[in-house]
């Protein structure tokens, strides 16, 4: 079985911060594993601006620990 963390080292900062989407959205999916259920609910806060601040805290929370874990990012050379 293939995991699909295999590292949160990534090598540079932007890859950081894709990475730290990606742990966002799959804790959505692993939270709520209905798609439909997520889908009927995607427009509730698609358009709320505290669940759209909430969203960010999260992703920033996930980037400050994939950061650490990056050195606040390596040296490339």
């Amino acid at each position: 079985m293939t995991s699909w963390l295999p590292s949160l080292i990534t090598a540079t900062p932007e890859e950081g911060y894709d990475l730290a989407v990606k742990l966002s959205r799959v804790a959505i999916k692993m939270t709520q594993p209905d798609a439909a259920v997520r889908d009927r609910l995607r427009p509730e806060y698609a358009e709320d601006a505290k669940s759209l601040i909430a969203v960010s805290q999260v992703i920033a929370t996930h980037f400050a620990t994939i950061s650490a874990a990056n050195h606040y990012w390596r040296d490339p050379s």
